[in-house]
């Protein structure tokens, strides 16, 4: 019997009940599917059919967060959870949803060129979709849609992680949330007296230090044998390192210390009340590979202006998921599905 009360908070659905609906309702049809090599689970953000030669890997993701490059956003999103599976992206569409009365020529143009300079900077094909005006929305919304192709012997799961795996960070965290902060709070920021030099910077995480991992996923998938790959966006960093464990089915312990946070996230988390570790942050990286090779990992980003650090690693399922604070204390990782950065709506 369902409970018609239970209530629901913006975000992610509860993965206990998402795992419910799943099961119910999906994975018998995907078990009569032969060439479904991997199909809905949680952590994986990527369908993988068997093509034949090689694997066709399929990804849909919207834009709800941010209004502002909406264009850009959409295909970047899309792009990092393809690349995640060691794919190269290749045909891109997508569905978009402008608000009644409020949708201009230059809105519209500006997401259509947002879209098609993304993907042209990257070799992406831009195939189709649709785009209407529809009621009660206060902003437009993306769907993006993106399919990509791999090599069978270089697939890449989230559910791939090894037990006692090296887990690697690159460029830090709270990169996407940090730009949608300063892009829809503007006129707050410079209420509180925050000059325009830090609220440019904040928007430009957008591009530098970037939400793409586009580079740096290729880069490692390409010279390493790499057991898991995962790009984490609502829910942060931990939420992200939480679906890599659940997916593979393994603990983790990771080091509070080695996790990077830049400046300007650091002090948006103090203005907004907010965790860094629980904010969206498309953007960073997390690489799951064998600790004999991690060094030269760090050492092959580093040499490609991609920052990069050892956090922690994966171990017995029956340890747990834990982070070691800075005082040496372990304590239990703490994860949402919901986002930090719905406390700013």
């Amino acid at each position: 019997m369902r409970n018609n009360h239970l209530q629901f908070s913006v975000g992610k659905l509860r993965y206990k009940y998402l795992k419910n609906m799943l099961k119910e309702y999906v994975s018998n049809l995907e078990k009569e599917d032969k060439r479904l090599i991997l199909g809905s689970k949680i952590g994986e953000d990527a369908a993988v059919i068997d093509m034949g030669e090689n694997y066709l890997v399929a990804k849909t993701d919207p834009i709800t967060f941010a209004t502002d490059e909406i264009g850009y956003y959409v295909v970047n999103v899309n792009v990092n959870d393809v690349v995640c599976t060691g794919a190269t992206p290749k045909w891109f569409q997508s569905t978009v949803l402008l608000p009644e009365n409020k949708t201009s020529e230059d809105l519209i143009e500006k997401i259509f060129k947002g879209v098609h300079d993304t993907c042209k900077s990257m070799n992406i094909t831009v195939v189709g979709g649709h785009t209407e005006i529809t009621p009660h929305l206060n902003r437009p919304i993306v769907i993006g849609s993106l399919l990509g192709e791999v090599e069978k012997e270089k697939l890449v799961s989230t559910s791939g992680a090894k037990s006692e795996d090296a887990i690697i960070l690159t460029k830090g965290i709270f990169i996407e949330g940090t730009s949608i902060i300063a892009r829809e709070k503007e006129n707050l920021l410079k209420e509180k007296g925050y000059k325009l030099e830090f609220i440019d910077r904040c928007k430009k995480y957008l591009y530098n230090p970037g939400i793409s991992v586009f580079k740096e996923a290729l880069l490692a998938n390409k010279n390493f044998q790499i057991n898991s790959m995962h790009d984490p966006t609502e829910g942060g960093l931990n939420t992200g390192i939480a679906e890599m464990g659940m997916a593979s089915n393994l603990g983790v312990v990771i080091e509070k210390d080695k996790i990077k946070i830049l400046p300007e996230p650091l002090e948006l988390s103090k203005i907004f009340n907010i965790n860094p570790l629980g904010t969206i942050s498309s953007g960073s990286l997390l690489i799951s590979i064998d600790k004999k090779n991690s060094l030269e990992l760090i050492e092959l980003m580093k040499k490609n202006d991609i920052d990069a650090e050892i956090i922690g690693e994966f171990n017995n399922k029956k340890h747990g998921f834990f982070m070691v604070e800075t005082n040496g204390r372990k304590k239990l990782l703490n994860f949402s599905e919901i986002d930090e950065i719905t406390k700013i709506f």
